[in-house]
């Protein structure tokens, strides 16, 4: 694969590349993207499973390019992350701002094994730690939906 394609995936569309807060820049990509395709539960599966597969993919081929471990351009990994963040939880305004700070709070954290899994080598290190911050995140945005806002599907 060339080089360019791995720059364009890698850094969703070069997003990765905008100064100071990459990750966060990264994360509100994937969630324009959300919010713009407001997919139902199977899209939203089937594009979780699509930017996580492009990020397995394209991140360890991108810290490779790059010659630095999970280099700080490489942001496919919050977009897989925002989509996993908001999987089967309700739309809501209130909820969309609590699980961007959420996911970006527990992706900066690390959490554990976030803590542990970004040790891994290639992309298992880049993706997994964002995937488990995600899971956290969608744990606790289910609990605050149903028990807090009362929000159900």
């Amino acid at each position: 694969m060339s080089s360019a394609l791995t720059r364009i995936v890698a850094t969703f569309f070069y997003t990765g590349y905008l100064p100071l807060i990459p990750g966060t820049f990264g994360t509100a990509a994937g969630l324009g993207v959300f919010l713009l395709l407001r997919p139902g539960w199977g899209a939203q599966l089937l594009l979780l499973a699509v930017f996580t597969a492009l990020g397995f993919i394209f991140s360890g081929k991108a810290e490779k390019l790059f010659s630095v471990k999970d280099p700080k351009y490489v942001v496919i990994d919050e977009v897989a992350g925002i989509f996993l963040t908001f999987l089967f939880v309700p739309w809501d305004l209130r909820v969309i701002l609590i699980g961007f700070i959420l996911f970006r709070v527990l992706d900066t954290v690390k959490p554990y094994p976030a803590d542990k899994l970004q040790d891994l080598p290639g992309s298992a290190g880049i993706m997994l730690d964002d995937l488990v911050a995600a899971a956290y995140a969608n744990i606790i945005l289910q609990i605050v939906t149903r028990f807090l806002l009362h929000l159900h599907y």
